[in-house]
């Protein structure tokens, strides 16, 4: 009896520690979560609207109150419609994502097969698309293509987008240093202000980035340019070097979240990140 008095007096004295700990956790991970959605927007939105309630309350402004009560309801309800793609794609990661999964290490020498392949077909001007998941489950998209199970290297890659076999059409998905499957077909994206010159690829690149954390390689059949997609944005027309260092930092490093704006590279109003037009 006098053991457990004390494991819960030692319990009530970490409670708040690990109350706040737990708290910051959830905030942090929910932040995370709508930076990468793309519904951080929304936060913002909500967060202006609590201020000017708020100052509402403060001065008593009693007709902006009874404005801003009287149409809380129906705004609640305009806010799931408007923004009914980026609260699935929220709940969607929270249902697939694995906080606690390792982070994906991928050796140098594999990743470099990989870019020598992407450099061949961007040479040929063959398309390509090679998805390298990280924490969220794709089983669902791996599932819809056939399973490889190969060791990496250059000339599978190739022989597998270079020629209209099969295989050449839809994903190939690179994940625990081996080729898991291929022809896997991805998500398109629903955004209405993607480049029109754009065309499956890479929208089915931009999807994949929306919905998951994965990086995705593509090479276009049309320019040849050799792009990444990831955290929802697509970065287009890279060197060889910028895609090896960038998968390196995203997948040796858990994902982290520099972008090539931050380090001095191609802006959007040239051929860095390309969203819009």
């Amino acid at each position: 009896m006098a053991l457990f008095q004390r494991l819960y007096s030692i319990y009530e004295l970490i409670r708040p520690f690990l109350d706040i700990a737990l708290l910051a956790f959830i905030i942090y991970k929910g932040y995370e979560l709508l930076e990468k959605t793309q519904a951080l927007v929304l936060v913002k939105g909500a967060g202006f609207l609590a201020l000017v309630y708020g100052i509402a309350f403060l001065l008593n402004l009693t007709t902006l109150r009874w404005v801003l009560t009287l149409i809380a309801p129906g705004l609640f309800i305009a806010i799931a419609i408007v923004f009914q793609p980026e609260l699935r794609k929220i709940f969607m990661r929270l249902g697939q994502t694995d906080f606690f999964r390792p982070n994906t290490i991928v050796n140098i020498g594999k990743l470099d097969a990989v870019v020598t392949a992407a450099e061949l077909l961007s040479q040929q001007k063959r398309g390509m698309l090679v998805v390298f998941p990280r924490k969220v489950n794709i089983k669902n998209i791996t599932d819809t293509g056939t399973r490889i199970n190969a060791e990496i290297s250059s000339s599978l890659i190739v022989a597998v987008f270079a020629f209209d076999g099969p295989l050449h059409d839809g994903a190939m998905i690179i994940q625990n240093g081996k080729i898991t499957a291929a022809s896997c077909l991805l998500p398109l994206s629903e955004r209405q202000d993607i480049r029109k010159s754009f065309g499956t690829r890479h929208r089915a690149s931009l999807g994949m980035a929306e919905q998951s954390d994965a990086v995705i390689l593509i090479v276009s059949e049309e320019s040849g340019a050799i792009s990444l997609a990831y955290d929802a944005k697509l970065y287009y027309d890279l060197t060889a070097a910028e895609v090896t260092r960038k998968l390196m930092e995203l997948l040796d490093k858990g994902g982290r979240k520099e972008t090539l704006q931050s380090s001095g590279q191609k802006d959007s109003s040239g051929e860095g990140e390309v969203l819009v037009e």
